[in-house]
């Protein structure tokens, strides 16, 4: 086993060894209110030094809760759609030969990025799954706008997440109509421009743009890439007659690969995401007095918050809908950018790009995102008013 990959489990069994230790780590025996009525009570008196430590250190107990419960709940909310995406993955890299994957795209680019934004319709996957999937397709040759485009649009365009976030708006009558046609139009505008501006770079720079794991491989492996573990041995095996056995056995090796690969950089995705959950994103209160007096402050709040919070597409719809005084335009901001750009898929996306796709796909969707939310504002209040 080559020092790439023993580097890869050590990493892994240490966040996992993390993640049990924290499951111990006793929860703070008040809640947040109990500590804001406690915060008062002692203001409104004389505070002694002793005091003022409890406080603090109560204070911070809570906060440490907070990272722990949001570090298990983003692992624990993507782990099943992370296996499913490896098994789809080596299914596809052992039963699908990269011949007839190159025949079947449009050789229209253009067409074939359009394609790719509603791939998710066939092949519903949310963002935590559809990066191992999307790497593969770009080792079968598939071009690197269409892999893009699915990978942007299909955790928002595929029928699992429609239904969520019809479940979460029903109640909310037109408003809830326009935020779920907005998240799938503007889903699809901003992957499609942004998997256009990254075929573009594409053309002129080539496969130097992806990392060794994305890249097609050669007819034949190197021993560098076999000795460095760049290349796994079932990319020379798609399409051969084997026994079923034995294709099972290609498919859970390759799943296995893949799955190891995309898990550290979850788990520590996570991590980042607890300490900025506790630390940083605003509350409730805070965001709906926002969203009155700045509204496009309040946008960018909720794509940070969204960035932060590293949310299962088919579960933010919840989410947003839990900010109640908070503007449509907030809302749509964080449920379009949250599927295709977070901590966890930054540090997912470093396996297969390299740092001049993802600067692209972070300015593309980002820029986007927050232009098109603003511009709803605008049209959804003169629609209000008149």
């Amino acid at each position: 086993m080559s020092r790439v990959r023993i580097g890869r489990w050590a990493l892994l069994v240490l966040v996992l060894l993390m993640l049990t230790a924290s499951l111990a780590y006793p929860q703070p025996a008040k809640n947040a209110a109990t500590t804001g009525a406690t915060t008062k009570a002692v203001t409104s008196t004389t505070q002694t030094p002793a005091t003022n430590d409890a406080i603090e250190e109560e204070k911070l107990e809570s906060k440490l809760a907070i990272v722990i419960t949001v570090i298990l709940a983003v692992v624990w909310e993507a782990f099943p759609f992370v296996v499913l995406g490896a098994i789809v993955a080596g299914m596809l890299e052992e039963f699908v030969p990269q011949q007839w994957i190159t025949r079947k795209m449009p050789k229209n680019k253009i067409l074939g990025i359009a394609m790719g934004c509603l791939l998710g319709l066939l092949f519903p996957m949310c963002e935590c799954g559809i990066v191992p999937v999307m790497r593969r397709l770009l080792r079968k040759g598939v071009p690197l706008g269409t892999c893009v485009a699915y990978m942007l649009a299909g955790p928002i365009i595929n029928p699992i997440v429609i239904i969520s976030t019809w479940m979460a708006f029903k109640n909310y009558e037109t408003e809830g109509r326009a935020i779920i046609f907005l998240r799938i139009g503007l889903g699809f505008v901003v992957a499609f421009l942004t998997a256009i501006a990254v075929q573009v770079q594409f053309a002129k720079r080539g496969y130097s743009l992806l990392r060794p794991l994305a890249i097609p491989p050669s007819e034949k492996p190197t021993p560098d890439e076999k000795e460095q573990g760049q290349v796994h041995p079932a990319e020379y095996r798609a399409g051969e007659s084997r026994p079923l056995g034995r294709r099972i056995a290609n498919v859970a090796e390759t799943s296995l690969h893949d799955f190891i690969d995309i898990m550290v950089f979850l788990a520590l995705g996570s991590c980042l995401a607890g300490i900025a959950r506790a630390w940083l994103v605003p509350n409730d209160a805070q965001m709906a007095s926002l969203s009155t007096n700045y509204p496009a402050a309040a946008i960018l709040v909720m794509m940070f918050t969204a960035i932060i919070m590293c949310l299962c597409s088919e579960a933010d719809a919840f989410v947003a809908a839990s900010f109640t005084k908070l503007h449509m335009s907030a809302k749509v901001a964080f449920l379009v950018i949250g599927p295709m750009f977070d901590l966890k898929l930054l540090l997912m996306f470093t396996r297969v790009f390299r740092k001049r796709v993802i600067i692209t796909i972070f300015l593309g969707v980002s820029i986007q995102v927050f232009v098109y939310s603003l511009i709803t504002y605008f049209v959804w209040e003169a629609f209000n008013r008149s």
